[in-house]
């Protein structure tokens, strides 16, 4: 990081002659941040920021998010250039190595992705030791963090190549984990994945084959994945990436890493947000009770939630909407489906929140989880899985911001500070003294 000319602020605490001068860091894009590193030294205090929505916790030249405007960057590139014209695969070495690969470079990684999507025969046997009907995601933290029992061979974090092969292992293998998954609580048998497919075609022959019949990848669905799987590759410092990094920090071996983004995903506020959508479409009942619960969310006192609209950092509009919209809609197309209820309502709540003002003034427009919910339901894909899916897409990020993170000389553990509001200082009492 690097000081702005002369840019400083100055911190004085109130009634006191204390002050501490904090440098002004410069981002290449972005506001500044005050380096506050000294403020406890110099001043006694701490700040106090819930959430963390206001701290700079690490640096990163990974992904850029400006809400106000709708921008999200992956190494600088635009998010709707990345979906139209590139794959996963090619923004997987994009986010792991800062540059677009060449030709030769992304044959390369392809053959390093594919050659490792298979699984130690042995974790099959995992799988038998949760209930059938376990959630996909409580079985795919568990066996992702089972993976560093496996792989010894990629557990030394300072080495690089090993770093190098732990990211293959991670972006291959879990894929196949969560349709092992998504086939064990359905009963069928597991699938192993095929090398002459692609990333996203792949994903999707191995959540539906069956061995009884040969199974077609429609090029359409698979474009539709590969797109979901594009834009949730990385979303800057969020909760589960935050956790990734904060594992990380401590000199965990990245599979524990990646299962505990996997655990910190899974809360419905992060990655069961689209999972959420259809739960609530699903409470709606029918298109015709939807002014009802408008209403219910316009009346504050109601304290009914309208999920899949607005977004936390998006103060505007989400970037990556529009393109799931467009997805979302050659998807039905392709399918064909008419007279789906909760797609029917949802494309009612869509043509709502882009006609009413209550939304349009607050700036409520559908968001990514609104569209991508629609179109895993379309694909056949249960509620369960959502977050899964998130999950695939989400480790390449996940794994290229523990590599940034490990290979900072600056980097240390994570450590937050509190305040503390409970009682002060007293002296222990036999239990008899106790009234």
């Amino acid at each position: 990081m690097n000081d702005m000319p002369n840019g400083s602020v100055t911190i004085t605490l109130e009634g006191t002659n204390k002050s501490i001068r904090a440098p002004l860091v410069q981002a290449t894009v972005g506001p500044p941040v005050a380096d506050i590193r000294k403020l406890y030294s110099d001043l006694g205090i701490f700040t106090f920021d819930p959430g963390f929505g206001m701290t700079a916790a690490c640096e990163s030249k990974i992904t850029y998010i400006d809400g106000d405007q709708g921008i999200l960057l992956y190494r600088g590139y635009p998010i709707e250039q990345l979906a139209e014209s590139s794959d996963f695969i090619e923004v997987s070495y994009l986010l792991l190595h800062g540059e677009l690969p060449t030709a030769a470079q992304l044959e390369e990684f392809k053959k390093g992705v594919t050659m490792h999507t298979m699984v130690h025969e042995q974790i099959r046997r995992f799988y038998d030791g949760f209930r059938r009907d376990a959630h996909p995601m409580a079985v795919l933290c568990g066996v992702v963090g089972a993976l560093s029992a496996f792989y010894h061979d990629t557990l030394d974090i300072t080495d690089e190549r090993q770093r190098e092969i732990a990211a293959f292992r991670l972006i291959a293998k879990v894929p196949t984990l969560a349709a092992m998954a998504y086939k064990y609580s359905i009963g069928q048998p597991f699938v192993y994945p095929r090398n002459d497919l692609s990333y996203a075609e792949n994903f999707l022959y191995m959540l539906n084959a069956v061995p009884a019949e040969e199974y077609k990848v429609n090029p359409i669905l698979a474009k539709a994945m590969d797109r979901i799987l594009v834009l949730h590759a990385d979303h800057e410092q969020n909760a589960s990436t935050s956790t990734v990094r904060l594992a990380g920090s401590t000199g965990a071996n990245p599979y524990a890493c990646i299962a505990a983004g996997i655990a910190a995903l899974w809360g419905p506020a992060h990655g069961g947000a689209n999972e959420a959508v259809l739960k609530m479409l699903g409470e709606i009942g029918k298109p015709e009770n939807i002014p009802a619960f408008i209403s219910q969310v316009k009346d504050k006192n109601a304290h009914t939630k309208l999920m899949g609209f607005g977004h936390r950092v998006y103060k505007n509009f989400d970037p990556r909407a529009k393109i799931m919209k467009e997805t979302c809609h050659e998807v039905l197309a392709e399918l064909g489906i008419k007279d789906e209820p909760l797609l029917d309502m949802a494309m009612e709540m869509e043509r709502i929140a882009l006609s009413d003002d209550y939304f349009i003034s607050r700036k409520l427009y559908p968001n990514v989880d609104f569209y991508s919910g629609i179109i895993l339901k379309a694909m056949g894909i249960p509620t369960s899985m959502f977050t899964v899916l998130f999950a695939v897409a989400r480790t390449v990020g996940w794994v290229s911001q523990w590599k940034e993170m490990i290979e900072d000389p600056s980097q240390r553990i994570g450590r937050p500070r509190q305040v503390y509001t409970g009682a002060t200082s007293r002296d222990y009492r036999e239990v008899a003294a106790r009234g």
